[in-house]
């Protein structure tokens, strides 16, 4: 083999070989290993790893996001009005990255999430009731006998089972202390869903009627629903109040303009294009100080294109891990492969 294609994995040649064994380590953001750790814990194991591994993950995070005067200022002034923020920005600017900082260096627990795309509605990130699955399981309950006995999935007692709290919902339940909500890539979204969040973000509590209209046949008017992530929580009444306003955190890429009423009810970050220290900072989290010195000058030459191109840090951060990883011979070649810009003509 040539010293032009040894770091080359898949070689073409048509040829089987044992080439896999060579494969570095992923990219930090791209290992998924941990998943094998959670799923094959001993019985009776307590969970502490899987909530060291979260908290890792919090901690990695945060060390992304360095801050500068404005966004601390515009951070703060969210958490003191208890308001929503919207963040506006590039893809890469650390739109996202900003709600795990402070949820880590707050201690208010994981970050929830919602993803917006284009078929987001409100009510997806509030809750979701399976009516489907609780009719396929009464059905199954009347073949075996036990018809509507308490218990049964056709009882009024089990209706909660069937219903799971959105990341919206569950920010919304009464806490001591806030939650974090991170709603990424609202612009994404249809376009009545701006307008159909303003209630619920000014009020901060919502109804699901499902509940409601048991509630005078439920005990105590209470159901145990599902949350977000995972815990069961009682609601009364059919309605959920929140005590302490989440931090919302509205992530947009600027593909649309949102309506006035919602930008009324939001504090305003707009980030822009990260600084050289930044984006080395940023660097050195992911990959260490060594790939960061060794990726000085791309770091520079990505800089320098940012200011007439769209261009996302993640597209840097794939280059300069191969550089480190995997050494191709090309390297500059490489680089411009990679990191094209988004915003080309077609």
């Amino acid at each position: 083999m040539t010293e032009s294609s040894e770091w080359l994995i898949y070689r073409g040649a048509g040829e089987p070989h044992d080439g896999m064994s060579r494969l570095p380590p992923p990219p930090p953001w791209r290992d998924f290993s941990a998943r094998g750790a959670e799923t094959s814990a001993e019985p009776g194991e307590d969970g502490d790893g899987s909530r060291d591994r979260r908290l890792g993950a919090h901690r990695h995070l945060a060390e992304l996001h360095r801050p500068g005067a404005e966004e601390l200022d515009m951070i703060n002034a969210a958490l003191y009005l208890r308001r929503p923020l919207l963040v506006t920005g590039s893809p890469g600017a650390g739109k996202s990255t900003l709600a795990h900082s402070v949820a880590y260096e707050l201690g208010l627990g994981d970050v929830l999430r919602w993803s917006v795309v284009s078929r987001s509605t409100l009510q997806d990130g509030l809750y979701h009731y399976d009516a489907i699955a609780r009719l396929q399981d009464v059905q199954i309950a009347a073949q075996g006998g036990y018809g509507s006995a308490a218990g049964s999935p056709g009882s009024v007692e089990a209706i909660g089972g069937y219903i799971r709290l959105g990341p919206l919902g569950t920010a919304l339940l009464p806490s001591d202390t806030p939650r974090v909500l991170l709603i990424d890539e609202l612009d994404k979204s249809d376009i009545d869903l701006p307008n159909d969040l303003l209630n619920v973000l000014e009020e901060g509590e919502f109804e699901i009627p499902e509940l409601r209209r048991l509630a005078d046949r439920l005990p105590d008017g209470e159901a145990e629903v599902l949350t977000a992530d995972g815990t069961k929580v009682r609601v009364r009444d059919g309605r959920v109040r929140c005590t302490s306003f989440p931090f919302v955190v509205l992530t947009s890429n600027g593909e649309r303009d949102f309506p006035a009423p919602l930008m009324r009810r939001c504090v305003h970050l707009e980030l822009g294009r990260p600084d050289h220290n930044r984006l080395a900072t940023f660097v050195r989290a992911h990959l260490g100080d060594e790939a960061a010195r060794a990726g000085d000058d791309l770091i520079a030459r990505f800089l320098e294109r940012s200011h007439s191109e769209l261009l996302a840090t993640d597209q840097l951060l794939n280059a300069l891990y191969l550089t480190d990883a995997a050494a191709p011979p090309s390297r500059e070649r490489l680089a411009d492969l990679l990191i094209q810009r988004l915003d080309r003509p077609r």
